[in-house]
């Protein structure tokens, strides 16, 4: 092992042992991507919602949420290197944790981020082959689910709203990566004037008049009952249950989207 420099999404400088031994996530999708390349061993916390996989949840010790970390049990792990994101942690915490250990973040908007994150991670965990093979695949598939949604004979795409959360109901708008996905795809956000996840009325979906809404799994986990509300409020509209991680996951699950995106095309 070998002092080493890199430089995370947000342009700062992590210096640690190369390669590290002991990994603490706190990103459930970029634990994913952990295990995915190869990291069984080194993974040694995860946060209560990195819940991919399956197994490796079960056995993996917990260090809190992604916004609620639990510092003594990460001191007590020891790690090498701690993985996190901007959007999905909370900066103060990220900022104590910085003043005691090796802290890389990344920051993702669109999937070229997405792309480069993995590559940063390979590199980060000497898997750089391993990082190299997946995103050739996620690169590849993606270029299978451009324009999914446009309509027959158009070519005005599909107007779509996509909601996060409920009690008060949220979108994604701009200047998100769900948000980037959705163009990759072949839809248009009728939020994107907006910024980031704001709050939407039905006033607000009933004067934007979307062609498809689409209701997330995660973070709320949107049900039935809820589509048939929405469904009376706009009965000229599709209403659809997405899986939110095929949406806003950016890890190794990317490599799973655009199988997902065809398959839903067809329901709109």
């Amino acid at each position: 092992m070998t002092l080493q420099q890199f430089t995370d999404q947000m342009g700062r400088i992590v210096e640690f042992n190369h390669p590290p031994r002991r990994i603490i996530s706190l990103v459930p999708s970029q634990t994913e991507l952990l295990f995915e390349l190869g990291l069984n061993e080194e993974v040694v916390g995860i946060t209560k919602f990195c819940i991919h996989p399956t197994d490796k949840f079960k056995i993996t010790d917990k260090v809190g949420g992604t916004k609620a970390i639990n510092f003594e049990k990460i001191r007590a792990l020891k790690p090498d290197l701690i993985i996190g994101n901007k959007e999905e942690n909370l900066q103060e915490q990220i900022e104590q944790l910085m003043k005691e250990f090796p802290v890389w973040m990344s920051d993702i908007h669109t999937l070229d981020d997405a792309v480069e994150m993995i590559t940063a991670v390979g590199q980060l965990v000497e898997k750089e082959i391993e990082a190299t093979t997946l995103t050739t695949k996620i690169k590849n598939e993606f270029l299978t689910c451009t324009n999914l949604f446009g309509p027959v004979g158009s070519k005005s795409p599909l107007s779509v709203a996509y909601f996060i959360w409920k009690d008060p109901y949220m979108v994604a708008a701009s200047n998100t990566f769900i948000d980037h996905i959705l163009s990759l795809i072949g839809l248009e956000n009728i939020f994107s004037e907006k910024e980031r996840y704001p709050e939407v009325t039905f006033e607000d979906l009933k004067k934007a008049s979307p062609d498809l809404v689409f209701l997330s799994s995660e973070p709320y986990p949107f049900k039935d009952k809820h589509v048939n509300e929405i469904q009376k409020m706009l009965p000229e509209a599709q209403v659809l249950l997405v899986d939110g991680e095929m949406f806003s996951w950016y890890g190794s699950r990317l490599q799973y989207a655009s199988n997902y995106f065809q398959k839903i095309s067809f329901f709109s």
